[in-house]
């Protein structure tokens, strides 16, 4: 069926009722029986168009449209127009993946990379902060790593690959990940589909962690003292916040010593 089918055609008044009237009664019993007439047919197609179809509903990925009220003249009634109801917009994308079974109940330790594991004279060298293997390694151990760095990916993926030699780092987040304000690469860990009280960003830069400094652990910035022991130095403290249900009292305490 293409469409409503439109009754045009109305039968006749009776031929006793027309010949015993007049013109004027005529024309009046006419008009009366067209509109009860084109009151039925109007009735009829709407009823034979929801017996004909089937209505399927919208896809999931499209919002549900509600049909829109239809007068006699076919028309929508003035100032209505058809009902939209919104979907909701899917969660935002989180900057990690699902924890793995392997890291399943760890806190997860965001660690950064320049001035806090290497410092790097570009196209020159790149130097390891002492200790640096060590801490590492009991990182690893002891959380779920994520490399953030506010570096390119085409400097800090290479490094990276040379300073893990272990695979420590379960992720690895670069300059895209992080939020540009006031003129600093932010770090935001909202973003990172962690609960927050069980994430730490260790970072020698305060400016990478101000929307969060309650999760901060900071470390001194290092270009090239070879005798510095920071790194090592942390590692009971870190060994201890492993087993803390709530990272929050433990930073607190640690932010005023």
């Amino acid at each position: 069926m293409d469409g409503p089918a439109i009754i045009t055609q109305v039968a006749n008044p009776k031929e006793d009722e027309g010949r015993a009237r007049g013109a004027s009664e005529k024309a009046s019993h006419c008009n009366v029986s067209l509109k009860k007439q084109r009151n039925r047919s109007i009735l009829s197609s709407f009823f034979c168009c929801f017996r004909d179809y089937n209505v399927e509903a919208p896809p999931a990925s499209s919002p549900s449209v509600l049909p829109p009220l239809v007068e006699e003249n076919g028309g929508l009634p003035k100032g209505d127009q058809r009902q939209v109801i919104p979907i909701p917009s899917p969660p935002a994308k989180y900057l990690l993946p699902e924890v793995t079974v392997l890291d399943y109940g760890k806190k997860c330790v965001v660690i950064d990379l320049d001035e806090t594991l290497v410092h790097s004279s570009f196209k020159v060298y790149v130097l390891k902060r002492p200790h640096v293997d060590e801490f590492l390694q009991r990182m690893g151990q002891l959380f779920e790593c994520v490399l953030f760095t506010a570096s390119l990916a085409k400097y800090a993926d290479p490094v990276a690959d040379l300073l893990d030699r272990w695979g420590v780092f379960r992720a690895r987040l670069f300059r895209e990940s992080c939020v540009f304000h006031r003129g600093n690469y932010v770090k935001d860990l909202s973003r990172l589909g962690r609960e927050l009280s069980k994430v730490i960003i260790v970072d020698n830069s305060p400016a990478s962690y101000i929307f969060h400094p309650e999760n901060a652990v900071p470390v001194q910035s290092w270009f090239d003292d070879m005798t510095d022991t920071e790194l090592l130095d942390l590692i009971p403290f870190f060994e201890g916040l492993s087993r803390e249900d709530d990272v929050y009292s433990v930073l607190h305490r640690l932010c005023n010593r």
